[in-house]
């Protein structure tokens, strides 16, 4: 399947603050800079910040101070063009709402419409390319609160890829699915990287980040970390983001090696896929990471 080009988009965030009317700072001089062929995770706890920075890069709230941009021009701009794809949670969706999983699909033509939303030929092209590079072409017609958990993750995927974004925002993708959806998305995602998108997923699927996500964000209020998954999820950088919240469990010594090796295996989770950690120091890449590296 052969796919257009399109300008990697920049996705720019310039210390930004949110304070709401309430008086509540969600996130304080927060800045970062992410191109296009890339996979970008967002980690932090619960009340981090990670939704206020989703709602800012989407318009649905207006940074107190700094600025959002994409390719140098301002974020409404990329709004009004469509180039910025959300992908919820399913948590956040109405599952008894009558509606086909191709009407779903089809909302990510809405933006590209006229005041009538009647589909073009185009639009309707759209959709089934889409349902058909997440494999639900079949389900097209069935209702989607009839659809699994991993299924229903996959229309909305579906819904982004019609949209024709160039920045996909993903809010917790893996929450629910079994491992094999989550390898299916993982590879779609690579997929996308590889012809352009610019991806920003939020995750607390900490085991999985260094598997496909070049780079990492840690944010709790504020940036705390970003840069290369390898130099940047690290043992010492988690435990900075989540505090007290994630458990440890720490093997070493006869426990771990017949011999004196002072390696130790640290193992981080917050009640899914944990990060494992295997080195000298909390500044040691993920085990995983290292075993990638040593494939490639």
């Amino acid at each position: 399947m052969t796919h257009e080009p399109f300008v990697r988009p920049e996705l720019n965030v310039d210390d930004v603050t949110v304070t709401y009317n309430n008086g509540h700072t969600a996130i304080h001089n927060a800045s970062f800079t992410l191109s296009g062929g890339s996979i970008c995770a967002l980690v932090g706890v619960n009340g981090s910040g990670k939704s206020t920075l989703f709602k800012s890069i989407m318009g649905l709230v207006r940074p107190t101070a700094g600025q959002v941009s994409l390719s140098d021009k301002p974020v409404a701009d990329a709004l009004k063009k469509n180039l910025i794809a959300y992908v919820p949670q399913t948590e956040d969706v109405d599952w008894n709402f009558p509606v086909l999983v191709e009407d779903v699909v089809m909302m990510g033509r809405y933006g590209k419409m006229n005041f009538l939303r009647i589909p073009s030929r185009e639009d309707r092209l759209r959709v089934d390319k889409a349902l058909e590079r997440v494999g639900l072409s079949e389900l097209r017609s069935r209702q989607i609160g009839e659809l699994s958990g991993g299924q229903k993750k996959r229309v909305f995927l579906a819904r982004a890829l019609a949209q024709q974004g160039t920045v996909l925002l993903l809010d917790e993708p893996f929450t629910g699915v079994d491992v094999k959806t989550e390898n299916a998305i993982i590879e779609l995602l690579r997929a996308l990287r590889d012809e352009g998108h610019l991806i920003l997923v939020s995750t607390h699927n900490l085991g999985s980040v260094p598997e496909f996500c070049d780079r990492v964000i840690l944010i709790n209020r504020t940036v705390l970390a970003a840069g290369p998954t390898e130099t940047t999820f690290t043992q010492s950088n988690l435990e900075q983001a989540f505090g007290g919240v994630l458990r440890h469990i720490n093997l070493s010594g006869p426990d771990l090696h017949d011999d004196n090796d002072p390696r130790t295996v640290t193992v981080l989770t917050d009640d899914e896929r944990p990060a494992v950690f295997y080195g000298h120091t909390k500044s040691d890449p993920p085990a995983n990471s290292q075993a990638r590296e040593k494939q490639s």
